[in-house]
């Protein structure tokens, strides 16, 4: 697969829509109670820009050919002032998502390395995601990357 990835710039936004749209459609289909349909874009310009205009906020592209297949949005984030805390700074991984046609093909895998090198630049060490219980395949790929499980936000209807 002939693949590069790249910073995003805001001439990418239609593209970065589309990638997001299948993936808002999956979580939508599995978790109709948390997620809705909305008119498209889900995520305005105007949103998409301000992340990318952040010193510490990075939108990565997976381009083949002239089509955007995949997208990773990564911030770096610091912990709250708290005592029980232990001051660090780590990287926060946002959204993950490749074109469904283009999964298992390597390209998570590229904008996943890509991410790390980005927040090693930013003197980062550690990078933190949160994935859907439901959603197997992302769980798996995480864990073969060497991401394990530090907590777990549960929930119950009433």
């Amino acid at each position: 697969m002939n693949c590069s990835v790249s910073v995003a710039t805001i001439d990418d936004f239609d593209g970065i829509s589309e990638v997001f749209e299948e993936a808002d459609i999956l979580h939508c289909q599995a978790l109709p109670d948390i997620f809705r349909t909305t008119e498209k874009p889900a995520r305005s310009k105007v949103y998409i820009s301000e992340c990318m205009d952040r010193e510490n906020s990075v939108f990565l592209v997976a381009e083949s050919g002239n089509r955007i297949v995949g997208v990773l949005h990564i911030t770096i984030m610091e912990t709250p002032d708290w005592p029980i805390l232990v001051p660090r700074r780590y990287g926060l991984i946002h959204d993950l998502v490749v074109r469904q046609d283009y999964q298992r093909l390597g390209i998570g895998r590229l904008l996943m390395e890509k991410a790390h090198g980005w927040a090693m630049e930013k003197g980062v060490t550690q990078v933190e995601l949160t994935v859907w219980e439901f959603n197997e395949g992302a769980i798996a790929f995480y864990e073969e990357l060497g991401y394990s499980t530090a907590s777990r936000r549960m929930s119950i209807r009433l």
